[in-house]
């Protein structure tokens, strides 16, 4: 990797990090020498350090030392994957930004399928996943039912969809500058906005180093986000629960009044706890939603920011 400069790289590599000590180095080497083969001009890759508690940043900053284009940004702390995106966004100054895991399950051999794209006239290049050989039928069958819920209620495809894409600048511009919420689901963002479009396929690559740092809970939490911050279909279920009980308690009630109307003997028991039981449980789902929906007000009226930077290297900030 030489050292030239340019203020304004034609491509900028994102690569959000959080405790990828084991293989950051890699990571970088691996895309750097990738971009020098395929860029006609100068590149840049910030890799955002998203509250790490290994030496990832250290790494980078040691990397940065022996190339100014390999650039790190370190977060205050974990603010999770979706604020270290868009910290790295926001610092990038290429022409087109391209995002992509630091475990190389985004396969950087794609890149200049990618930038071919971008230069005959896509806006935004997505990378679908073709397969997902390395995920247990547990995480296929979750993935699954989230992308086709979020797909069906959003009215965004995401189905397969990752985080390795390819941006052109006007549509980081976009994300960065205009849309201004604070509970955000990258995949669905880039989907929403539109503009020339254009699609690769790849097979999710076994992962490098330890294992995932999503949880289940972390991956439940992106999944909530996501489908409350594209529709407000989860609502209507509210107004849908409301209609069955109506509709229950009219039998009940018809019920009641035809044995009275006959004299005979109502026993009930077992309806009256079936009713208590079904109303219960659709006020709890009912509350649960709503209560969803506030939380996610509540943090988007705190508007507090999506990142603190701690440290940066080699980035400017003037």
């Amino acid at each position: 990797m030489n050292e030239t400069i340019n203020p304004r790289p034609v491509i900028s590599a994102v690569i959000p990090a959080y405790n990828e000590s084991q293989g950051i180095e890699t990571t970088i080497k691996q895309v750097a020498d990738i971009l020098t083969g395929c860029v006609n001009g100068d590149w840049e890759i910030i890799v955002v350090d998203d509250g790490s508690n290994d030496d990832t940043y250290q790494q980078v900053c040691a990397l940065s030392q022996l190339d100014t284009r390999i650039k790190g940004i370190a977060l205050s702390r974990n603010f999770g994957k979706e604020g270290a995106l868009l910290a790295g966004l926001a610092h990038a100054t290429g022409a087109a930004i391209l995002t992509l895991d630091a475990d190389r399950q985004h396969p950087p051999i794609f890149i200049p399928d990618m930038i071919a794209k971008w230069q005959a006239g896509a806006d935004i290049v997505h990378a679908v996943k073709r397969s997902r050989t390395q995920d247990s039928v547990g995480q296929k069958a979750a993935a699954y039912c989230v992308n086709h819920l979020i797909s069906g209620l959003g009215g965004i495809d995401v189905k397969n969809s990752s985080d390795f894409k390819l941006l052109d600048r006007k549509i980081v511009n976009i994300i960065v500058y205009q849309l201004p919420e604070k509970q955000r689901f990258f995949r669905g963002l880039t989907s929403w906005i539109g503009f020339n479009e254009d699609y690769i396929y790849f097979d999710v690559a076994e992962r490098e180093g330890d294992e995932s740092k999503w949880s289940f809970l972390s991956l439940l939490e992106l999944a909530i986000t996501a489908l409350i911050s594209f529709t407000c279909a989860p609502l209507r279920i509210v107004t849908f629960l409301g209609v069955l009980t109506l509709v229950l308690g009219f039998g009940v009630a018809s019920e009641a009044l035809w044995s009275l109307i006959n004299n005979q003997t109502v026993s009930g028991y077992n309806t009256i706890i079936i009713c208590v039981l079904l109303l219960g449980s659709f006020i709890m789902i009912s509350l649960g939603i709503i209560g969803e929906y506030v939380a996610k007000i509540y943090d988007e009226v705190k508007a507090r920011p999506h990142y603190l930077v701690k440290n940066s290297v080699g980035i400017d900030d003037n």
